[in-house]
């Protein structure tokens, strides 16, 4: 394989071989993980299965990005995680606030131009750099929070709880590259770890939710 093809794009790696970021490759297996620990505890229910499905999904494509660290890896990187995104606001339309298939898929559908909108704006920030993409999400999650706290207050405690996960991986995310001269590793994969917690822990909140009698079976 051409080594200039490999991508340097955290603090961690200083070479082009294959473990050069061994920190990052290894602590995708916290996806891993959590997708079998969620799968285990949603037995049955397909909504959680799907989640924890998508969960392993990521550790497989982040562990190729951050070991080959080449153009069609960064694709296995971020596509399992969109559409991780994806699913869970389709749940949450369909289970938090019992829309319909067609109405679910619709707001599924609105996460779209509602990203394309506030992308932008986050990019604005200063030092936010590439991680404005991911912005949206805990935007959204917590829109959905506040939104639930009368209808479900479980369940927007739940999402509240991931929102400051979420927040935390992303600070750690954002700091990488600014704080590399004095932490040579990087501080990637503490966003690794934070944030197969936080999908985990969103994975079973929806779990919670449909085993108290919310629809989804």
């Amino acid at each position: 394989m051409e080594q200039s093809n490999v991508i340097n794009a955290y603090c961690e790696r200083v070479g082009l071989g294959f473990w050069d970021e061994p920190l990052n490759a290894v602590t995708n297996l916290a996806f891993v993980i959590a997708g079998l620990w969620v799968w285990m505890r949603g037995r049955g229910v397909i909504p959680v299965q799907v989640l924890a499905a998508v969960l392993i999904a990521i550790g497989i494509g982040s562990g190729l990005w951050h070991t080959l660290a080449r153009p069609w890896t960064g694709a296995a990187d971020v596509l399992p995680i969109v559409i991780y995104v994806l699913a869970y606001v389709y749940f949450a339309n369909r289970y938090y606030w019992g829309m319909s298939v067609p109405w679910a898929a619709g707001g599924t559908v609105a996460f779209f131009p509602y990203a394309a909108a506030t992308i932008p704006l986050f990019s604005m920030v200063p030092g936010i750099g590439g991680s404005a993409a991911y912005m949206p999400v805990p935007l959204l999650i917590a829109i959905y929070a506040v939104l639930l706290r009368k209808r479900l207050p479980e369940v927007a405690r739940g999402l509240g709880i991931g929102v400051a996960i979420l927040t935390v991986s992303l600070l750690m995310r954002i700091l990488d590259e600014p704080i590399c001269d004095a932490f040579p590793i990087g501080t990637h994969f503490l966003w690794h770890v934070l944030n197969a917690i936080m999908l985990g822990w969103m994975a079973e909140v929806l779990r919670r939710h449909l085993a108290g009698g919310g629809r989804g079976r």
